[in-house]
C-alpha cells in the first residue's frame, strides 16, 4: 500500500489516520454519548444527582456527601465497595451546607505562598 522509500507519503498517512480517529471520537461524544447512549454517561448529569463534598481518608478511601434526587446520604468509598453509611433530611442536609457557606473560602495559592514567605522571613 505505502512505499517504503517515500517518508512524505509515510507521514501524510499517518496525519490522515490521526485526523480519523479524532474525527471518530468527536462524533462519538456528541451523538452516542450526549444524547444518553450509554447508560448513566449521558443521563441528565447534575439534575437529580449531585456529589456535594468528599474527604479522602486514606488510600484510596474516602467519605462522600451526595443529593440523590431530595435525600442526602454520606457514603463511605474504598477501592473493592460502597458502602450507605448515614441518611440525611433535607432539613439536616440543608443545616450542614450552611455551615460549609459559613466557612471563608481558602486562599489561592499564590495567596498561602505570599503568606508562607512573609512568614519565614520574619523568622
Amino acid at each position: 500500500m505505502l512505499e517504503d522509500g517515500n517518508p512524505w507519503l509515510s507521514i501524510l498517512w499517518m496525519l490522515f489516520c490521526v485526523v480519523l480517529i479524532t474525527g471518530a471520537a468527536y462524533w462519538f461524544t456528541r451523538r452516542v454519548v450526549g444524547r444518553g447512549g450509554l447508560g448513566a454517561l449521558g443521563k441528565g448529569r447534575g439534575r437529580q444527582m449531585e456529589l456535594l463534598d468528599q474527604l479522602p481518608v486514606g488510600r484510596e478511601q474516602r467519605l462522600v456527601m451526595v443529593r440523590a434526587g431530595e435525600r442526602f446520604f454520606l457514603l463511605g468509598i474504598t477501592a473493592g465497595e460502597i458502602s450507605a453509611l448515614a441518611e440525611f433530611t433535607a432539613e439536616e442536609a440543608a443545616l450542614w451546607q450552611q455551615e460549609q457557606v459559613e466557612q471563608p473560602p481558602a486562599p489561592s495559592f499564590r495567596e498561602a505562598l505570599q503568606i508562607t514567605l512573609k512568614n519565614k522571613g520574619r523568622r
